[in-house]
């Protein structure tokens, strides 16, 4: 019995006798403020682009570029309340498939009204065109998508689109009732390093 108590003594002493870490904040390293300088920012003046280009909703055929991956749980939902797609949607020039891929949107949607025909869209437009290809423009927002005209927030970016901001102008081009793919005119304007 006095082994174990002594065993248990001698785990016990460094737990007695440690401090508790300083919670001075120069004693973590996880945050730091930094100089604009270290990035290259203060050489580089902020540029306002605009983009405009087509995306292109197939949800039907033999290859589609959205595809359902949690259906509605509610089966009588007139808005498809809960419904999400996974996306890689080709992005063109023109409203045709067929005009030039400037890109890809990946990311999802989801039905996110019960009243409304609402989505809640999560995107990043990888651009492969130009000088912009291999950087992505990301937005993420609401998209009511019976109005003419819709905004979504521009949040970030990467490549040359680090630090973006901006928004993005949504007007449907065209939607069949029965396939319901769509083509939908995207004009982006971005502010960026």
């Amino acid at each position: 019995m006095f082994t174990k108590f002594l065993i248990l003594s001698l785990l016990c002493i460094p737990l007695v006798f440690t401090t508790p870490q300083d919670t001075n904040d120069n004693n973590y390293n996880f945050v730091r403020s930094l100089d604009r300088k270290v990035l290259g920012l203060n050489a580089k003046k902020e540029k306002l682009t605009h983009f405009k280009f087509y995306w292109h909703d197939m949800v039907s055929g033999s290859n589609p570029s959205s595809v359902q991956i949690v259906p509605p749980p509610l089966k009588n939902s007139t808005t498809a309340f809960g419904v999400v797609n996974m996306i890689e949607n080709p992005l063109t020039l023109g409203p045709q498939l067929s005009s030039k891929l400037v890109g890809k949107a990946q990311g999802f949607y989801a039905s996110s009204s019960q009243s409304e025909i609402d989505l809640i869209m999560a995107m990043n437009f990888a651009i492969t065109l130009g000088k912009y290809n291999g950087s992505t423009i990301t937005i993420l927002g609401r998209n009511p998508v019976l109005n003419k005209v819709r905004e979504m927030p521009v949040i970030g970016g990467s490549g040359l689109f680090r630090f973006a901001r901006g928004y993005a102008q949504l007007r449907t081009h065209w939607f069949s009732p029965k396939t319901k793919d769509a083509i939908v005119e995207y004009n982006i304007y971005v502010l960026h390093y």
